[in-house]
C-alpha cells in the first residue's frame, strides 16, 4: 500500500493524541515539528511510534556545523523516518549533517528544506534574492551534493528539481491543499493529485486534515484520491 501523506501534529500533546487515534499507519506518517517537540519533546516521538506510525522529525536544524552535527546525530537516535536541516546554512553544514549518520545502520532520511512555502518572489526580494527558482535550485544543488536524499520543496518546484537532479531525489512537499480547501499561508500550493502528477514522493497534508470536521474521513478521501 502506498503511504504517502504525512501529516503535520502542529497541536499541544493532548489534542494530538486524541487527533492520531482516528488515524491509520498504513496510510500516513505523522510529522512532529516544533510546536509538539517543544511541549512534549522525545515522549511524542515514542508514543507515535509505539502506535506503528513512521514519524518524520521536522526541527529544521540550521546553526554551526557541529550543533546540527549533534543534533541530527541526536534525532537519528530516537528512530526516526526522517528528519530535515534548511539547506541555506550552506554545504559544510550539510556534510556534517550527513556525516551524523554513519554510524547508524538504518539512518533517517535525511531532507534539505529549500524554500518555505509560506514565501513568495516578493517574500524573497525582501531578503535579498531575485529569483526564487533560481535560488530553489541552487539550494537544492548544496543538498544534492552533500549527499542527502532530497528537499522539502513546494509542488511548483518540483518538475524543475527532478529535471536536474533526478527522480531518485526525493521531493517532500507541503503547501499540498484539496481544491475545496482554503490556502491559509501558503502561496505556492497544489493539489494532493497534482502534487503527486508532479513527482511528489511524499506530500504533507495539514489543516484540511486536521481542522476537518471528520479528520479521518478526510485523510481517508485524500488518501484514495491519489492511490
Amino acid at each position: 500500500m502506498v503511504n504517502r501523506i504525512i501529516i503535520p501534529l502542529d497541536l499541544e500533546y493532548s489534542d494530538a493524541r486524541k487527533m492520531v487515534d482516528q488515524f491509520d499507519p498504513k496510510i500516513c506518517r505523522l510529522k512532529i515539528g516544533k510546536q509538539l517537540f517543544t511541549s512534549a519533546g522525545p515522549l511524542a516521538v515514542k508514543e507515535f511510534q509505539s502506535m506503528g506510525f513512521d514519524i518524520f522529525l521536522d526541527l529544521k536544524f540550521h546553526d554551526i556545523p557541529n550543533t546540527v552535527y549533534e543534533a541530527v546525530k541526536s534525532a537519528a537516535d530516537h528512530g526516526v523516518w526522517m528528519t530535515n536541516v534548511h539547506a541555506s546554512g550552506g554545504e559544510e553544514m550539510l556534510a556534517a549533517s550527513k556525516k551524523a549518520l554513519d554510524d547508524f545502520e538504518s539512518p533517517p532520511l535525511l531532507i534539505g528544506v529549500t524554500v518555505l512555502t509560506s514565501l513568495s518572489q516578493d517574500s524573497l526580494k525582501e531578503i535579498g534574492f531575485n529569483n526564487l527558482e533560481d535560488q530553489v535550485l541552487r539550494l537544492a544543488g548544496l543538498v544534492k551534493n552533500s549527499g542527502l536524499d532530497g528537499v522539502v520543496c513546494a509542488p511548483t518546484d518540483i518538475n524543475s528539481i527532478k529535471t536536474k537532479f533526478g527522480n531518485s531525489f526525493l521531493s517532500v512537499t507541503p503547501g499540498v491543499r484539496p481544491e475545496d480547501a482554503d490556502s491559509n499561508d501558503q502561496y505556492r500550493i497544489s493539489t494532493p493529485s497534482e502534487a503527486i502528477k508532479r513527482g511528489a514522493d511524499y506530500i504533507v497534508i495539514g489543516r484540511p486534515i486536521t481542522q476537518a470536521k471528520n479528520p479521518q474521513e478526510a485523510l481517508e478521501k485524500i488518501h484514495k484520491e491519489i492511490s
